[in-house]
């Protein structure tokens, strides 16, 4: 069983910085990759940023040059550091993992952390 657990979600003011983090625990064999998505109420849920085994990222384009994704392969946590943040970023920030466990690869999901991003 896997379990994604996420920290460091908040209130910050406009322009602020906040760092999450999501900490997979389990029998996980190997993770392909590492995804930040949110959720901002009555809009669906989007990427905002990935990141695979081998370092590659990519980000939306609202959050270019403002985050950044990377990774601790050895405890199986993704970070995202998010500066000059905007109140359109508020939103729930959902980490989701693409693992192995055996026999298969699925899709894992965090329970989720508020952002609020206002004066």
């Amino acid at each position: 069983q896997v379990q994604l657990v996420e920290s460091g979600g908040g209130l910050v003011q406009p322009g602020g910085s906040l760092r999450l983090s999501c900490a997979a625990s389990g029998s996980i064999l190997s993770v392909n990759f590492m995804n930040w998505y949110r959720q901002a109420p009555g809009k669906q849920r989007e990427m905002v940023a990935s990141i695979t085994n081998s370092g590659s990222t990519n980000y939306a384009e609202a959050v270019k040059g403002r985050f950044t994704i990377s990774t601790d392969n050895v405890k199986n946590t993704v970070y995202l550091q998010m500066n000059s943040l905007k109140p359109e970023d508020t939103a729930v920030y959902y980490c989701n993992f693409r693992a192995l466990v055996f026999p298969r690869w699925a899709d894992y999901w965090g329970q989720g952390t508020q952002v609020t991003v206002s004066s």
